[in-house]
């Protein structure tokens, strides 16, 4: 039976049928997204809440732990990670890479709602979740700043006309603003002045919060007109709060300006972000896990310039970074790549066949297996990536060996005196068979690589089913229009041409002096043999001593620079020290640019760490690699006082779920947090004593200092003062308390209640507070509790469910893991 002998007979049929390949391939190419690597994404949702003033073991018992143990019953859930802090809890989920993300959404949303009725009461929002991981850097991140706005209403802009358009288009899994600039109506009451008026701040709170009220009011409904009710029940500036009236003294009103200063300010006055050494508000976007990078970028950029169109002209939006420039560049030289070995495939094909018509044949064969590969790529949802074009580059190779084969077999029988006809059939005849073994045997090497599982397989997967798609589609081709054009171009050697006649010496010579030295190797077995058993030894040795990794390091254009201070640092403090490493790593010659931000966000859990992202000029330009600039920073980086700046370039493969340090991770957990607290100090200074190692660093910072209160309970219960009425009372004076909503069409902006800011420096203006009794009267804080000075964690870290503690370190250069 002679496969080939239909397609050899009927040349047009066979034709059609390969132009449609041909072109199904063509339109397929130009359809198949295009990213670094295949989409190997763990699926994954942050949850995120936030409790202004809450402490690190507020947060953790009273908003993270319910929020766990309702999703620690989800199925799927691979991972749970949490991090509790000052007024932010964090939680990461990793789910199962066979979960859909979709499927996992409606999972996490049952579970936030039956948690909820364990949650604090006044929380000020409920939790919210994000289908994105925080270790995967943004795909875009945007600087807006304005000379001649305030910031406050550059991230109001922001807010209501850049981030939510942003956040609707697909593949967009967060967008957030950071510098904690959002507008809002800030109180900030005097005790001394309070207490002069025999008022406290719960009275304080009690007359802002039923002052601004924006509620049903109903309608007139007469017998021929409808009248709609409204009032100016809801005040919406800080004007309209400073002749706020909160109570009558001596028949004359104490208004809010009389015990408070008022003023339009941000939210968070503890956040701050900028663009390079400019104050600015940074809007990170990173896209779903799963979701193609380059398709998100690419709608982002198509909808920027008619979203910059609604701001003012004043301000001023500035791409920092886009991860697709390096992504479309190395996806661009992998294209070349391929080009250019079937051009040199091509090429040694015509040296050796000497034969342009001869030529031809496996010219038109090798391009054309490789673009009906794309057909079927398409048709498996495949994206043009490295490890794809890796495969099909490989896979030249095995394409031109089947052509090649079908090919000599025939011309065979023509140099017999076989007409090419007769010698097309007979010749496909004969080696049909080998080249459907040849296959087989080629995919069958390739099995394995489908079978590997996690991570590591779904990577190979599109390698390998791409590289069996090629050599499938070349043996097809093959035994198709192979031996269909070898049946009208092939001819005898008779009738070859005058450069194969010209080279027919130089061949014969090459073939006559390989037979002479195969022969020397035959005389000489045994000394063949120990060459190959050394050989094979050599090869075990190299493969146990070549430094093994999961993946090497990437040159994205981009570093994620994570700072770290005192826990003890204040947030002025922590923003000189965060703005003069920018003013370092500026001055290198290999950075073009930089975002920075500090501050509680979610993104940052501690009031001592601050982000940096680095972006640097193209490689063409700084002609160093992005591994090597840390190294050349780290020095100067160092020499800044008070504060420590960690670097890793931004990878295009992430499979963790936590921002890191550094490249790697040591985890340790126990359900005693003492023992954690004992044990986790001593490894990491052993991990610091090894040579191998670098950068060793530890999530556990318990040494933040603390104003512990000592209630003395009887005294304030004789004196009808309840806890809550204490909590209530510092909550009001030190938390930054959101106590008022105010509703407009585009936003909600609420009305921030705190002391003044002389009254939040040290625990000594404890002193001044007083709390009302069931009498009425106003008692002195220090009347009926002690001050302790003690120390505290600044985040409770947790590792499903349990306490943990997370070590990071990098390689000592030249070290293997």
């Amino acid at each position: 039976m002679n496969p080939s002998r239909l397609f050899i007979l009927r040349p047009i049929a066979t034709s059609l049928l390969m132009a449609a390949i041909m072109l199904a391939g063509t339109i397929a190419y130009h359809e198949l997204p295009v990213s670094a690597l295949p989409q190997v994404d763990y699926p994954t949702i942050q949850v995120l809440t936030f409790y202004p003033g809450a402490g690190p073991d507020v947060m953790a018992s009273s908003v993270t732990a319910p929020l766990e143990r309702q999703f620690g019953q989800m199925p799927g859930l691979k991972e749970m990670l949490s991090t509790s802090s000052f007024g932010s809890s964090v939680i990461t989920l990793q789910f199962a890479l066979e979960l859909n993300l979709d499927v996992a959404e409606q999972e996490v949303q049952a579970a936030i709602n039956a948690a909820a009725t364990y949650l604090p009461r006044d929380l000020p929002n409920p939790p919210i979740y994000s289908k994105t991981n925080p270790a995967d850097a943004p795909v875009v991140t945007l600087a807006l700043t304005s000379d001649a706005l305030p910031l406050t209403r550059v991230q109001d802009l922001a807010d209501t006309r850049l981030a939510q358009k942003i956040s609707q288009l697909p593949g967009v899994g967060l967008v957030t603003l950071s510098g904690g600039q959002k507008p809002a109506v800030r109180i900030q009451a005097n005790p001394t002045a309070l207490a002069a008026y025999d008022l406290g701040l719960e009275d304080l709170r009690t007359a802002v919060a039923q002052a601004n009220v924006n509620q049903a009011k109903g309608n007139f409904e007469g017998a021929t007109q409808a009248y709609t009710i409204d009032a100016n029940d809801q005040l919406l500036s800080s004007d309209d709060y400073r002749s706020l009236v909160v109570a009558y003294r001596n028949g004359a009103p104490v208004r809010l300006s009389d015990v408070a200063d008022v003023k339009d300010d941000a939210e968070n006055v503890k956040q701050a972000a900028w663009m390079n050494d400019v104050p600015a508000v940074i809007m990170n976007i990173q896209r779903q896990p799963g979701a193609n990078i380059i398709g998100v970028v690419d709608r982002i950029e198509r909808l920027l310039p008619q979203l910059s169109t609604a701001l003012p002209p004043s301000v001023k939006v500035t791409v920092l970074t886009d991860r697709t420039t390096t992504i479309r560049a190395s996806v661009h030289d992998v294209e070349f790549s391929l080009l250019l070995t079937v051009a040199l495939v091509v090429m040694v094909l015509f040296l050796f066949l000497r034969s342009a018509s001869a030529t031809i044949i496996p010219s038109v064969a090798v391009p054309l297996s490789i673009v009906g590969t794309f057909g079927v790529m398409y048709l498996l949802g495949y994206s043009l990536d490295n490890l794809s074009l890796m495969a099909l580059t490989i896979s030249t190779g095995f394409v031109v060996d089947d052509a090649i084969v079908m090919i000599e077999n025939i011309a065979r029988y023509i140099e017999d005196g076989e007409p090419p006809l007769k010698a097309a059939l007979e010749g496909s005849a004969q080696i049909g068979f080998t080249i459907v073994s040849l296959t087989i045997s080629l995919i069958a090497v390739l099995i394995p690589l489908l079978f590997m599982g996690d991570v590591v397989g779904r990577l190979f997967r599109e390698f390998a089913v791409t590289l069996s798609v090629a050599i499938l589609v070349s043996a097809i081709v093959s035994l198709t229009l192979t031996p269909m054009m070898s049946a009208r171009l092939l001819r005898n050697r008779s009738e070859q041409g005058r450069f194969y006649r010209a080279s027919e010496h130089v061949f014969r010579t090459v073939i006559d002096r390989y037979g002479a030295s195969l022969g020397w190797v035959l005389e000489r077995q045994t000394a063949t043999l120990i060459v190959a058993a050394a050989t094979v030894v050599g090869t075990i040795l190299l493969y146990v001593l070549v430094p093994k990794g999961f993946f090497p390091v990437q040159d994205t254009g981009v570093i994620l620079g994570v700072s770290a201070a005192p826990e003890t640092i204040s947030f002025p403090a922590m923003a000189d020290r965060q703005r003069e490493l920018a003013r370092v790593i500026l001055g290198d010659p290999a950075v073009q640019s930089l975002s920075s931000f500090i501050g509680v966000d979610g993104i940052n859990t501690t009031a001592n760490s601050g982000r940096v992202q680095i972006n640097l000029k193209p490689l063409r330009e700084r002609g160093v690699t992005a591994s090597d600039v840390i190294r050349r920073l780290q020095p100067e980086v160092a020499a800044v006082q008070g504060i420590t700046l960690f670097m890793q370039p931004v990878q295009d493969l992430t499979v963790e779920d936590r921002v890191s340090r550094t490249l790697y991770l040591y985890s340790i957990e126990s359900p005693d947090p003492d023992e954690l607290e004992s044990w986790a100090p001593r490894l990491v200074e052993k991990l610091q004593g090894l040579p191998e190692l670098r950068d060793v660093a530890s999530d556990q910072q318990n040494g933040g200092l603390a104003a512990s209160l000592a209630i003395d309970r009887d005294t304030a219960s004789r004196l009808g003062i309840t806890p809550q009425a204490i909590d209530d009372t510092l909550y009001d004076a030190f938390g930054q308390r959101q106590v008022s909503t105010i509703f407009t069409q585009l936003n909600q902006y609420h009305v921030v209640l705190e002391v003044k800011p002389g009254f939040q420096q040290s625990p000594d203006a404890l002193k001044d507070l007083y709390v009302r009794a069931s009498s009425g009267a106003s008692v002195p804080l220090g009347s009926f509790t002690r001050l302790r000075a003690t120390t505290a964690a600044l985040a409770v870290n947790h590792q499903g469910q349990f306490p943990a503690v997370t070590l990071s370190f990098n390689l000592a250069p030249g070290v293997a893991l």
